[in-house]
């Protein structure tokens, strides 16, 4: 592994950008813009810095960033982006905290782990317009339910309401909301069709029993089609269905569980999948009635999430429809 010259940490925020270099020790705080680049590229000129020569680490913010990393592409300045939970876990104790420091920490998590960071690969658009649209439509469609559950409990408590006003504006509301949601969908089936590469995997994965559009979609954009994940079983670690050991010498002897560090959104989602696939497949059905024999519904139902990952991955690999072989023993 490549061993950087320089480590810089950058800890982000909507308005500014604090950076420090481990090596000459020095920092600097920029505004997050065109004019903070400018000052950064002097600031790094001043201390010598060689900035193809450096690796610049940054937390996930959710959107922050995304400036800076257009910025590095610009200027092919190699970047990785680390959760901020590893960067955090790997500090031990820690007291204070302010961007400065935080700043500082990430060039030392940086410095320390040169030989297991990999540098991120160039900020794809259509993968993270793709990832704004489900978020927006996961959004809406937990506001329609939350309407739908505030008109079902108003009809409960007054039953003999005719003419509420309440009422009318939630199902108003729920309404707008179905309207939203359909638009959403035209929208993101329009988005695939102008997208081939995304086209072809979306078709393989919707051909499994189970998985739909929301859940196909999901998987391209959280995989970035899958190509940020080596296996199926790495994705399956990230959305935290794989099950964990719980020991230690010969007094802790617990039962193997999942971490709940997961990705919490996709692993909802593939639930709902599951619970399809184990109604209308009928060799998962026959599985999670056998392993239902000695085991509980949701343990059985995070199994089957464990299948459909592993037929998700097995199809975009070979490039081929899933083929239903199954056949019921006698």
């Amino acid at each position: 592994m490549k061993k950087w010259k320089f480590t810089l940490g950058i800890d982000v925020s909507k308005n500014t950008l604090d950076i420090h270099c481990s090596e000459v020790r020095e920092h600097i705080c920029i505004p997050n813009g065109s004019e903070g680049f400018k000052l950064f590229i002097k600031w790094c000129k001043t201390h010598q810095i060689k900035l193809k020569e450096s690796l610049v680490v940054m937390e996930y913010t959710g959107g922050y960033e995304y400036k800076f990393i257009q910025f590095c592409e610009s200027k092919s300045i190699p970047y990785s982006r680390i959760p901020g939970l590893a960067i955090k876990r790997s500090m031990g104790i820690t007291r204070g905290k302010n961007d400065r420091v935080d700043a500082a920490r990430i060039a030392q998590y940086g410095e320390e782990k040169h030989k297991t960071i990999q540098v991120s690969k160039p900020w794809n658009k259509a993968i993270m317009y793709l990832k704004e649209l489900l978020g927006v439509r996961k959004r809406i469609v937990r506001e329609k339910a939350s309407y739908m559950g505030s008109l079902k409990e108003r009809k409960h408590m007054f039953p003999d309401l005719k003419q509420d006003s309440l009422c009318k504006i939630y199902e108003t509301k729920i309404k707008q909301n179905e309207k939203l949601i359909e638009q959403l969908d035209q929208e993101l089936l329009a988005f695939v069709e102008s997208h081939p590469e995304i086209k072809t995997n979306y078709e393989l994965l919707i051909s499994i029993r189970g998985i739909g559009m929301v859940n196909a979609l999901m998987t391209i954009g959280y995989t970035e089609n899958f190509e940020c994940f080596p296996n199926a079983r790495s994705y399956a670690v990230y959305v935290g269905v794989v099950p964990f050991d719980y020991s230690s010498g010969t007094s802790i002897r617990g039962r193997k569980k999942v971490s709940p560090i997961a990705n919490k959104e996709l692993k909802q989602e593939l639930t709902q999948a599951a619970r399809s696939a184990v109604q209308w497949d009928p060799e998962l059905r026959e599985y999670a009635l056998k392993k239902m024999n000695n085991k509980c519904y949701n343990v059985v139902l995070n199994n089957v999430k464990f299948k459909l990952i592993l037929r998700m991955f097995a199809v975009v690999k070979k490039q081929s429809k899933y083929v239903d072989n199954y056949q019921k023993a006698a």
